[in-house]
């Protein structure tokens, strides 16, 4: 059983015992959150929510919190001696998937 969850204004696949990272979230080590869920997947058997799925639960531990490598942003116009170069990092909520109900 699978379903796609929403968090942060993007979708993922989430499993039971999953750990997933998504868009950085304001909860505590160790605080249970439940997730809009979208679609479920169950042997085959399709439930696709318009836009959730009514009933549906998905109930997640927040695991830790980080940030993703760093990117470099450099940003250069040739012959103007314009130059600008910036680093970023992504910050991220790791998840672990405790339970989907129908």
């Amino acid at each position: 059983m699978f379903a796609i969850v929403q968090s942060g204004g993007k979708q993922y696949k989430a499993q039971e015992n999953d750990i997933i990272c998504v868009e950085k979230l304001d909860n505590s080590v160790g605080d249970k959150i439940k997730l809009d869920v979208l679609l479920i997947s169950d042997n085959g058997d399709v439930v696709v929510g318009n836009p959730l799925v009514q009933g549906a639960v998905c109930e997640a531990e927040v695991v830790s919190h980080g940030k993703g490598d760093k990117i470099i942003v450099f940003k250069y116009k040739p012959k103007k001696n314009e130059r600008k170069k910036q680093g970023h990092r992504q910050p991220f909520t790791q998840l672990k998937i405790l339970s989907i109900k129908k």
